[in-house]
């Protein structure tokens, strides 16, 4: 089999892939962006009702407009609005196509996934960070009731529910299920809501609590889950509540083995921050970018859409002057 080569390939369906589909066919460059979920496939895992910080102009790609209904757009209408961007703009996307390796050869990339082969000059990388939950690492971690993505709050309606975490995922499952008439307990690991949580959303929660209706332990830790029960570390000693389902809404993290395995250089700190270019988005290996979150190695709180629209623009226009001074 023949492998079709191209300008670029970019890893990552997401709004920033897409901004960088969008550029490139603007540039007149040949494209393809391959992405192993469906369409902006983190938006998809978001749960069912859940508002964005943003406002809809702020998410906006390619010039364009994202028309919302409310003054922080929705998860719904989100994919609409990038559904719509990739169909009015035709952009070369292959969904649930997983890419398996990466191979430098003299003159290109040799990209393998599972289910074709292609040939690229250069490679964008915009793959968020999405994909790889942190782990509580304890005892019963495995039982089908840990639940690291949250979508519909019906699902635990009348359930003993069990949140751990406290940013925003953690803050919305646990008032959505508690309206659905779910009991639910939390376990934050610190000693108050983050400060990240949604302006709107934070004195509920903290009403919640306050009021005993949903039950939160702070500087507590889950020692052991069972199929019925949970044990939980906290300041006054070990607890044991009844519970059905554990909702583990700990936080993700970028896939940097991907990026380490492609023989990009990461910061020797906890950040673990690629090395690139400030103004093209280029790393340590010539014609392999970066876009997106995925710059902020596991600084995730650091990029957002409205913040990395730009890099798309910058990466397409360096690629474009190399490509011509060939």
């Amino acid at each position: 089999m023949t492998a079709e080569q191209y300008d670029v390939i970019i890893i990552g369906g997401g709004p920033i892939g897409l901004a960088c589909g969008l550029n490139a066919k603007k540039s007149n460059l040949s494209y393809c962006i391959l992405e192993k979920g469906a369409l902006v496939n983190s938006i998809y895992n978001y749960p069912a009702n859940m508002t964005f910080f943003s406002t809809s102009e702020r998410l906006e790609i390619g010039g364009i407009p994202f028309v919302s209904n409310n003054p922080k757009p929705t998860r719904n209408e989100a994919l609409e609005y990038y559904r719509r961007v990739a169909t009015s703009s035709n952009l070369n996307i292959h969904l649930f196509e997983k890419v398996t390796e990466v191979k430098k050869n003299d003159t290109a990339f040799s990209i393998t996934t599972n289910k074709s082969q292609y040939l690229a000059s250069n490679i964008i990388i915009s793959t968020g960070f999405y994909d790889i939950p942190y782990l509580l690492n304890v005892k019963g971690e495995d039982l089908d009731k840990v639940k690291h993505y949250y979508k519909d709050p019906h699902y635990y309606a009348f359930q003993k529910v069990l949140v751990v975490g406290a940013a925003n995922s953690a803050i919305d499952a646990a008032l959505e299920t508690w309206r659905k008439g779910a009991t639910v307990t939390m376990v934050i690991r610190g000693d108050k809501i983050s400060d990240r949580v949604k302006y709107w959303v934070k004195p509920d929660i903290e009403n919640r609590i306050a009021e005993g209706s949903i039950k939160a332990y702070f500087n507590s830790t889950i020692e052991e889950i069972r199929e019925h029960e949970v044990d939980i570390k906290t300041p006054d000693g070990l607890v044991t509540i009844e519970n059905d389902w554990v909702l583990s809404m700990t936080g993700y993290q970028p896939n940097l083995s991907f990026l380490k395995n492609l023989g990009i250089e990461l910061s020797a700190d906890e950040i673990c921050k690629p090395t690139y270019s400030d103004e093209s988005y280029e790393t340590n290996i010539k014609g392999v970018y970066l876009a997106g979150v995925i710059c902020g190695g596991m600084n995730t709180h650091r990029l957002f859409i409205e913040n990395s629209r730009e890099h798309a623009e910058k990466i397409i226009t360096d690629i474009s002057k190399k490509k011509n001074a060939q």
